[in-house]
């Protein structure tokens, strides 16, 4: 069976490959470029999601929105069976990315102290620590704004709402969404400019 077939098999696939290229071109992982690894994945995934939901989702949920009175599909399909797992991924890759991200500060700093630096801006870590805050700043968006009204919206709380709560639970679930997109673009200019010895 082709591996590319499924999902899972194709991860599968992306890791072995890393496995390879890590103990074929070098001395495979140790611990702080695992993390740092993890922490790249995890962000990506994470980001991708945040993009998505940005530049394709809610635009193509608003076009849905406007054809369903002609005859067009409506939002049901990408509500019901894209938007649940998506979120599901969006928080999960979320949380592993900065609590990578705290593996990875504490491993640069000599364990507590390398956090303290980075959220202090202090010891060198000003760059890493500006693209750390930013990065908390996002996750307390997904985990306490985004998420919680996408529930409303989506109706994955279990309750009935009224079109005012929906309203507003829309309102609160796209600013907050357009403030970490529009945040993703210094955090990553930090974590690459920190990584690369752009200080600026």
């Amino acid at each position: 069976m082709n591996p590319l077939l499924s999902v899972k098999g194709t991860i599968a696939v992306g890791f072995v490959l890393a496995l390879a290229v890590a103990f074929g071109l070098g001395n495979g992982f140790n611990g702080m470029n695992s993390v740092i690894w993890l922490h790249v994945l995890a962000g990506v995934a994470w980001i991708g999601l945040l993009y998505y939901f940005n530049f394709i989702q809610v635009p193509g949920v608003g076009q849905a929105l406007a054809e369903k009175d002609s005859g067009g599909p409506g939002p049901a399909a990408i509500n019901k069976y894209i938007a649940p797992p998506a979120l599901l991924w969006f928080r999960m890759a979320a949380a592993v990315t900065w609590l990578t991200g705290l593996g990875g500060l504490a491993q640069l700093g000599g364990g507590m102290n390398g956090i303290i630096s980075a959220f202090t801006f202090t010891n060198g870590m000003a760059v890493i620590g500006l693209g750390a805050w930013l990065g908390t700043i996002m996750l307390f968006n997904v985990w306490v704004l985004i998420w919680p009204n996408q529930k409303k919206i989506l109706g994955l709380d279990g309750k009935t709402h009224d079109a005012g709560t929906i309203a507003s639970a829309k309102k609160i679930a796209l600013l907050a969404s357009r403030t970490n997109t529009a945040l993703s673009v210094p955090m990553l200019l930090c974590m690459v400019g920190y990584a690369h010895g752009l200080m600026f």
